[in-house]
């Protein structure tokens, strides 16, 4: 049996607004295993996005743990934190978030050199596997959206990470696209044995995943 990656205990998040705290997370508890492919759905506002973002480092939570493997990311310094996300996460978006000036295969190699790696063979290789050979020296204008979505997966398994957040990777994409997108990220993620948690708003995309958790006014159902 797999381990545990993602444990989440008692997690809270809330927002001002004006002069009220909207309480986004309310209390929430999971565990995620190593491998598992989980799909967070629910209403818009339910709060899914900012559990995702809190389980990635990306947002702290008011009260709560978020433990990667046996480490409590929050306790660690900032420094620390992002070592760890370097070595350990990665991230895809709905808006790609490609750099403009550079090429594909410079995106690609972003997380590899913020982590002080040379991974130029595994970059090609990987853009070969999405099916960008050709596309390696195109800068993301010059790219479909598909493509800049298949750039991001790229960048995303550079790494060799244990595991990715995807945060609607699909939204802008047309039926047929987000559907190879999706294939593609499920497939790559079972040959890196990486544990994915994608934030999705279609029902039929969750279907494809190992778990679905709704949730509801920031709860898991």
């Amino acid at each position: 049996m797999n381990k545990v990656i993602i444990t989440a205990q008692e997690l809270h998040r809330g927002y001002k607004v004006g002069k009220k705290t909207v309480e986004v997370l309310k209390g929430i508890d999971l565990e995620i295993l190593q491998g598992e492919k989980v799909f967070l759905c629910g209403p818009s506002g339910a709060g899914k996005t900012t559990l995702m973002y809190t389980l990635a480092g990306l947002e702290v939570p008011d009260r709560g743990e978020v433990l990667i493997e046996d480490q409590n990311l929050y306790t660690l310094s900032k420094r620390k934190q992002s070592k760890l996300r370097n070595a350990k996460m990665s991230y895809i978006f709905q808006n790609y978030y490609l750099l403009p000036e550079l090429t594909a295969i410079e995106n690609v190699l972003v997380p590899a050199l913020i982590g002080g790696k040379d991974r130029q063979k595994e970059a090609k290789e990987i853009l070969t596997r999405v099916g960008l050979s050709h596309r390696l020296d195109h800068l993301p204008a010059e790219l479909s959206g598909g493509e800049q979505q298949r750039v991001a997966i790229a960048r995303a398994l550079v790494n060799d990470p244990q595991i990715i957040f995807a945060d609607e990777p699909t939204g802008n994409l047309d039926s047929k696209n987000g559907s190879e997108v999706m294939n593609m990220l499920l497939e790559l993620s079972d040959e890196y044995n990486a544990t994915l948690v994608v934030v999705t708003h279609d029902p039929e995309l969750a279907k494809l995943g190992d778990r679905v958790l709704t949730v509801t006014d920031g709860k898991i159902d």
